[in-house]
């Protein structure tokens, strides 16, 4: 009978295979960091438009993607929704199935696509300008389909992804990422958004008690 060792010893994988691993594990990190690096460039005046049109908006900034883009835009609605952005996510897809009548001409919309030629992403959009609703694209295709549909473009375009592929969405989720939560924290500024608004809109959990002034075990 073989003891554990044997068996470990036999699971073990190639040393050139691991070692291949951990660098493009290092190679993932620093491509994504100079992805995010290259983006406090482009806070130009395209950003600062969006800026000062979202924090006018009179209804909800309506954040729509799909796929890995639509994960992504998920999370950025919640962060504007948490500091005092009021913000939603409607998915792409369900958007063309009826979703879309959630948007009111007091919305805007953030529409996500990496290559700004998603089909479902697009359609909404189109759908959207036909009811004069402004979008926000974000893209890394400023010449794309969606960017030509929208009102403005913020820029998210990376030079590679960062799995050895160059196929798997990974340095351009984490550019939108960061853009989304770029804005966020400038939307943070412009509304004086406070400690204890955070705390109002947070009253659970080990974050909400700090903000209030409670113990762990209040």
């Amino acid at each position: 009978m073989p003891n554990r060792a044997d068996a470990h010893r036999a699971a073990e994988l190639p040393r050139d295979l691991v070692t291949r691993g951990l660098e493009a594990a290092r190679s993932a990190i620093e491509t994504e960091a100079a992805a995010v690096s290259a983006l406090a460039d482009r806070l130009d005046g395209v950003f600062l438009d969006v800026l000062i049109a979202v924090a006018a908006c009179e209804g909800h900034l309506v954040v729509t993607g799909l796929g890995k883009s639509g994960l992504v835009g998920r999370k950025i609605a919640a962060t504007l929704a948490s500091t005092g952005t009021p913000a939603t996510f409607i998915h792409a897809g369900d958007a063309l199935h009826g979703d879309s009548g959630a948007v009111t001409p007091r919305d805007l919309v953030l529409a996500l696509s990496a290559s700004g030629e998603t089909a479902e992403v697009c359609a909404f959009a189109r759908m959207l300008a036909e009811r004069d609703i402004p979008v926000i694209a974000m893209t890394g295709a400023e010449e794309s389909t969606l960017a030509k549909l929208a009102t403005h473009t913020l820029d998210t375009m990376v030079l590679r992804e960062a799995d050895p592929l160059n196929l798997a969405p990974t340095a351009s989720t984490t550019a939108a990422l960061v853009m989304g939560d770029a804005l966020a924290c400038a939307l943070v500024v412009l509304r004086e958004f406070t400690h204890h608004d955070f705390a109002r809109f947070h009253p659970s959990g080990a974050l909400g008690r700090k903000l209030l002034g409670l113990g762990e075990d209040a």
